[in-house]
C-alpha cells in the first residue's frame, strides 16, 4: 500500500493547548492518554513539564515527543514540544511563562488554519497573570477572534443536554439592556444558526429566544426591549427563513418541555442561560466558539491552582471538549 492511500487512513488530528503551567491543564492532558479516541490529540506543551505532572499524579502514561507518521497508542501521550520561559511549579503563578501560553494557541491555530489539525481544544488560562506580563488579555475567545480576523464570534456551552449561546458576554448586568441591539442579534442569531448546521449538522436548526425581562417583559409593564427591539427582530429573520421561537421568558424557558421543541437557546446575558447549564453539567460542560473560521471548544472550569498536581482535578470536562471538538470537525469535514 502506499503511503498516500496509508496516510488516508490515520485519524485527524487535534491540537490540545496545555494552558497556563501552574494550573491543573498539564495533568489534565496526560488523562488523554488512557482512553481511545476517534481523533489522535496532539497536546501543545513542554514534554519535562507534561512528564513531571505524569510522574507527580502516579499516571500510567508515557510522554512522548510528537513525531508526524507514528502510529498512535493507548497508554502513549504524543507532545508538539513548546518550552516553558522558566519553570513552572505547580500552584504557582509566574508571569515569564505567559507568552509561552500565548504561543500554545497561536501555534495551535496556525496548525488548523493550514490544515494540520481539524480542531483545537483548549485548557484553562489564567487571564490574570497574562495581563501582569504587559499582555491585554480578555480571555481564549477574545484572542481567537482577533488572531483569525473574526469580527463577531459567539459563547456557546454545551452540557446537560443543553446548547446555551449569549448575546452578551462579561459585561455588567446595568450595561446589557443598551448591548442588545437589533444588529447586535440579529449577527448573533445568524451566527448560531450557520454553525448549528455546519458545525453540528443540523439541517434547519430551530433557537429558543430569551427575552430579557422577567416574564419577556410581561407586555412591556416589566421593560420594552422585547417589544421594541427582540420580538421585530425576530419576526423578520422568520420572514427568511429562519427557525425562531421567542422572545420566551427565561423562568420557563429551561423546562424540559418547552426545551425539546428547540436545538439551542440564546440568552441575552451571562448569568441568564450558564447557571442553567452549569447546574445540569459541571465538570463535563463544554465551551465552544462560535463563528470562528475554525473548530475550538474547551472545558468549562478554570485553572484550579489548588488542586494542581494533586491527581484530584477531574477530567471531566476535558474528555467532553474533545469528544465535541471531534463531532464538529466530522460534521464539518462531511460538508466538505
Amino acid at each position: 500500500m502506499s503511503n498516500t492511500a496509508s496516510n488516508r487512513t490515520e485519524p485527524p488530528l487535534l491540537a490540545v493547548t496545555s494552558g497556563e503551567p501552574a494550573g491543573i491543564g498539564p495533568e489534565l492532558c496526560v488523562h488523554l492518554a488512557t482512553r481511545d479516541w476517534p481523533v489522535r490529540p496532539v497536546v501543545l506543551g513542554d514534554v519535562e513539564l507534561i512528564e513531571e505532572r505524569a510522574n507527580r499524579i502516579a499516571a500510567a502514561v508515557t510522554v512522548r515527543e510528537f513525531l508526524p507518521g507514528t502510529p498512535a497508542l493507548r497508554g502513549v501521550l504524543d507532545v508538539l514540544h513548546r518550552p516553558l520561559a522558566a519553570p513552572a511549579l505547580a500552584g504557582s503563578l509566574d508571569p515569564a511563562n505567559a507568552g509561552y501560553v500565548l504561543g500554545l494557541l497561536e501555534r495551535a491555530i496556525d496548525g488548523c488554519r493550514s490544515g494540520e489539525f481539524a480542531g483545537m481544544v483548549t485548557a484553562p488560562v489564567h487571564k490574570g497573570v497574562i495581563c501582569e506580563a504587559g499582555v491585554p488579555f480578555s480571555g481564549h475567545t477574545e484572542y481567537l477572534a482577533e488572531k483569525t480576523g473574526t469580527p463577531r464570534v459567539v459563547m456557546m456551552l454545551v452540557g446537560g443536554g443543553m446548547r446555551v449561546a449569549l448575546a452578551t458576554t462579561h459585561l455588567p448586568l446595568a450595561a446589557v439592556p443598551a448591548a442588545i441591539t437589533a444588529e447586535l442579534l440579529e449577527d448573533t442569531l445568524r451566527i448560531l444558526q450557520r454553525d448549528l448546521v455546519t458545525r453540528f449538522g443540523l439541517a434547519q436548526p430551530r433557537i429558543l429566544v430569551a427575552g430579557l425581562n422577567p416574564h419577556a417583559g410581561e407586555g412591556g409593564h416589566m421593560g420594552r426591549e422585547e417589544i421594541e427591539v427582540i420580538a421585530p427582530l425576530l419576526a423578520r429573520l422568520r420572514a427568511q427563513g429562519m427557525q425562531l421561537d421567542g422572545p420566551l421568558p427565561a423562568d420557563t424557558l429551561f423546562v424540559p418541555h418547552t426545551l425539546a421543541r428547540g436545538d439551542a437557546v440564546l440568552a441575552m446575558y451571562h448569568d441568564q442561560g450558564l447557571p442553567v447549564l452549569k447546574h445540569a453539567s459541571f465538570g463535563g460542560g463544554v465551551n465552544v466558539t462560535l463563528g470562528l473560521p475554525i473548530v475550538r471548544t474547551s472545558v468549562d472550569h478554570g485553572t484550579a491552582l489548588d488542586l494542581a498536581g494533586s491527581g484530584r482535578a477531574d477530567p471531566g470536562s476535558l474528555f467532553a471538549a474533545l469528544e465535541l471538538a471531534a463531532q464538529m470537525a466530522q460534521a464539518g469535514s462531511a460538508r466538505a
